[in-house]
């Protein structure tokens, strides 16, 4: 399922924000601080199993259910 990378994304700074665009700001900059743009990924960019893994770890690390 291409895209899968752009969800998870996505889902990290939706439950982090809950609506503040400040801490989605915030939450965009700790992705990409941690190696991962979430604006370089789309719908159909090809999903690759580290970043996922990477994504997977972030969203525990900060507190998000994936």
């Amino acid at each position: 399922m291409a895209g899968k990378i752009k969800v998870m994304c996505d889902k990290i700074i939706a439950q982090r924000a809950n609506g503040n665009p400040v801490v989605e700001k915030l939450t965009k900059t700790k992705l990409v601080l941690k190696g991962i743009n979430p604006e370089q990924f789309t719908a159909s960019s090809p999903d690759d199993p580290l970043i996922i893994a990477k994504l997977v770890q972030i969203g525990k690390d900060l507190g998000v259910a994936l």
